[in-house]
């Protein structure tokens, strides 16, 4: 399986899952594959050089990684977040058989107004600063990591389309927000409701890392189910 991370704060805060989920993985004789993007986490390159094709395109080489340490043929990619756009838009070249995604973002220009909101809100928040930081010192930022001028374009404008392949979507989220995600996904989409809430969005938990024991638990008994 390959692990698909998020960007920015997503990242950071979803870093124990995926390596959970990653152990889990290998307890039950599934070959994993964690790895970070050009320009994010531990690879090499500046934040603000991350870039949406450069993303694809390291996940697709990723995919190629993993056939080869793995010698497996058959390659399920997984992403949380903006971690699951990412999968869904290298899943063709990196020639997956199936998507499992934890609350993917489908809207790249939602996703860029939401995250210039969180940006703004942390901007004043009076729980972190004793007055509101100017608007020049928080500029170019989403929630502490420098953002490109190239990201944001790209992810403005990008919208997920229907996916030719098996996908497998985990839902912390309530329902309504959701409603339209088998549309968006295509036919052989199916979306699974977990028991407990991640607090992506939640400016009071920025600070926090994020726990799914649910999630993990669920993609182990879909992946023995399609044993």
């Amino acid at each position: 399986m390959l692990l698909c991370p998020p960007l920015g704060q997503d990242m950071i805060r979803s870093h124990r899952v995926y390596r959970q989920l990653a152990d889990a993985l290998a307890l039950q004789g599934v070959a994993a594959l964690r790895f970070d993007y050009f320009g994010t986490g531990d690879s090499a390159g500046p934040s603000d050089t991350c870039d949406w094709t450069r993303c694809v395109a390291d996940t697709v080489a990723a995919a190629a990684e993993l056939r080869a340490r793995s010698g497996c043929s058959r390659v399920i990619g997984f992403g949380a977040r903006l971690g699951g756009a990412i999968a869904l838009e290298a899943a063709a070249a990196g020639r997956m058989a199936e998507l499992l995604l934890w609350d993917p973002l489908l809207d790249g220009h939602e996703s860029v107004t939401r995250l210039d909101a969180a940006q703004e809100a942390l901007r004043a928040d009076p729980m972190r600063f004793p007055a509101p930081r100017s608007r020049e010192d928080a500029a170019d930022q989403w929630l502490g990591f420098p953002v490109g001028a190239d990201l944001r374009r790209q992810l403005d404008g990008w919208r997920a389309t229907p996916a030719t392949i098996p996908v497998r979507v985990f839902a912390s989220q309530p329902a309504a927000t959701h409603a339209d995600w088998p549309a968006q996904l295509g036919a052989g989409s199916a979306v699974v409701a977990l028991s407990s809430t991640a607090s992506w969005d939640v400016l009071d938990r920025l600070e926090h890392a994020i726990l799914a024991p649910d999630l993990i638990r669920a993609v182990g008994d879909h992946l023995r189910a399609a044993a």
